[in-house]
């Protein structure tokens, strides 16, 4: 056993230095949402009648199924933290720890590190370890930071065991989905199938959870987001599940090291499933081998889209009741004579969706340079496919991309409203409101597009730039933010649809903003060098 573990104190360090960028950025970004949260609660409801008025709203079924079960009956700020955001983040959380593990594993195996990495003097099972250890403090870590940091935030309700238990769900959550990555790395034979089991582990765990939560408390058992909600921070303080979340992982980390010492490198437990003899003409293809390599994704993240939607539809009935006479709420949205608080309410709501639908057309594009470090896009140039056709391929998929993830978020809020709205939902009103960000997103695109063409390795500050625009423009109302602060973002320039009359303007100067960014890229990425 000690031959099979050597060397995983250097491997470790070794995965710590080439995530030295990434995996604080994922603490920052976790830690800083979650200790913001708290803060706009307490000004938003910072009378007892304001909270009750909120715990009534959540008493919805529906949103019981979203965010799962807390304590209404003393809806404490800290009560309505944990209720509202604990499971959001635990989500997130376990998204960070399914990409980061295949990052090390699965998709290190594909690209033949794993292989260099075995030629040296170390352990047959030190790479899979030194992924957990690293991924286990990294939980570890963002535990203490959340909950200290909760508890530092001084909020009468928000007390340090409930705080620490917190921060204790969050990386019991991250450290059980390394756990299940790590396994499947050893079952799948590829990386998107690595991620894309876990994932769909993440995802019926959260449906799971819905259904129980909603219908049978003993189905939420089941799912290990449930013992998430069933800690019940800042209420009754359960720690079990927390014993029971890390007792699992355990299991889970032996599965995976006993799979990875008994199979062959680079061969899985699930076997590939044989392809056609011949591929299909549109295969052959520059844009249809791009979209072959991203349609499980693109499909993933469309169901994704259109149940969020669904599910803020769902909610549109109570809305009403709950925002007359919240003053900080009220400040928040646009105060218009003739429209009642709930139509108000849309443009903030398609901000957040429209961001949201902006993700899957950038990681679409950002495929694109993906492919060209696994060094695969050598291998198209040198036929008879010019640069200009292939990024145009990518270029094509992501603008669809995104105009069906708008379309999507917006057909799944009106459907879910007018069937909970007495007075019906006017789709008309609910699409544009939503299609009006397109050439925002178009933008982003382009931006992509540019970078891709000059500056390849800074790919990942878009992401920067679309959690900017969130935090401004969610979060501007609230914290009184000066207007060219959300102008630094092309979703500032959008008119707010129902409330606002339409700017043709501000649409048609996005739109040949994000023209001229992506004929810049193009120019840039037939001139430049391909990288491997």
């Amino acid at each position: 056993m000690a031959d099979n573990v050597e060397k995983t104190g250097a491997l470790s360090r070794f995965i710590l230095r080439r995530d030295r960028i990434r995996i604080p950025l994922w603490l920052i970004g976790i830690a800083l949402f979650t200790l913001i949260v708290p803060i706009a609660f307490a000004d938003l409801y910072s009378t007892e009648q304001d909270r009750e008025g909120i715990a009534e709203t959540m008493e919805n079924p529906a949103m019981t199924a979203m965010v799962g079960p807390g304590d209404l009956s003393n809806y404490t700020i800290g009560a309505m933290t944990a209720h509202q955001m604990l499971l959001f983040t635990a989500v997130v959380v376990g998204i960070m720890s399914i990409l980061l593990v295949t990052r090390h594993t699965r998709a290190d195996e594909e690209d033949g590190r794993i292989e260099m990495i075995r030629s040296l003097p170390v352990g047959r099972l030190s790479n899979l370890n030194a992924t957990l250890f690293v991924l286990g403090i990294t939980n570890v870590i963002l535990a203490l930071i959340t909950g200290f940091g909760l508890y530092a935030l001084g909020i009468e309700s928000m007390d340090l065991e409930g705080s620490l238990l917190y921060g204790a769900a969050l990386g019991a959550t991250g450290i059980f989905f390394a756990g299940v990555t790590a396994l499947f790395a050893q079952l799948s034979e590829s990386s998107r199938g690595t991620t894309g089991f876990s994932i769909a582990v993440l995802l019926i765990a959260y449906l799971v959870r819905a259904v129980g939560d909603v219908g049978n408390e003993t189905l939420s058992w089941i799912s290990p987001l449930g013992w998430v909600t069933q800690t019940e921070a800042y209420a009754t303080n359960n720690w079990w599940p927390i014993v029971l979340m890390l007792g699992v992982s355990i299991i889970l980390f032996i599965l995976a090291n006993y799979l990875n010492a008994v199979r062959d490198l680079e061969a899985g437990f699930f076997p590939a499933r044989p392809g056609r003899k011949y591929a299909s003409s549109f295969l052959q293809s520059p844009i249809g081998l791009a979209l072959r390599l991203q349609q499980t994704g693109m499909i993933a993240w469309a169901v994704g889209m259109l149940v969020m939607g669904l599910s803020y539809g769902s909610v549109m009935g109570d809305l009403e009741s709950f925002f007359e006479g919240n003053e900080v709420m009220e400040q928040m949205l646009m105060e218009e004579e003739g429209y009642t608080l709930t139509e108000q309410f849309i443009p903030m709501l398609m901000i957040i969706m429209a961001l949201l639908s902006t993700v899957p057309p950038i990681m679409a594009m950002n495929k694109l340079y993906g492919e060209e470090k696994k060094s695969r896009i050598e291998h198209l140039l040198g036929r008879a496919v010019s640069r200009a056709r292939l990024m145009g391929s990518y270029v094509v998929i992501s603008i669809v991309n995104g105009f069906m993830m708008l379309s999507l978020t917006a057909i799944g809020l009106w459907a879910a409203g007018a069937a909970v709205m007495e007075d019906g939902f006017d789709f008309g009103a609910i699409y544009g409101s939503a299609l009006v960000y397109y050439p925002a997103m178009l933008v982003m695109i382009g931006l992509a597009v540019l970078l891709i063409g000059f500056l390849p390795k800074l790919t990942t500050l878009i992401w920067l730039y679309i959690f900017y625009s969130f935090i401004v423009l969610y979060l501007g109302g609230l914290f009184q933010f000066p207007d060219w602060v959300g102008n630094l973002s092309p979703f500032g320039y959008i008119p707010q649809l129902p409330v606002e009359d339409m700017e043709w303007a501000p649409v048609i100067m996005l739109t040949a903003i994000a023209i001229v960014l992506m004929v810049v890229g193009f120019i840039g990425y037939r001139k430049r060098d391909i990288e491997g």
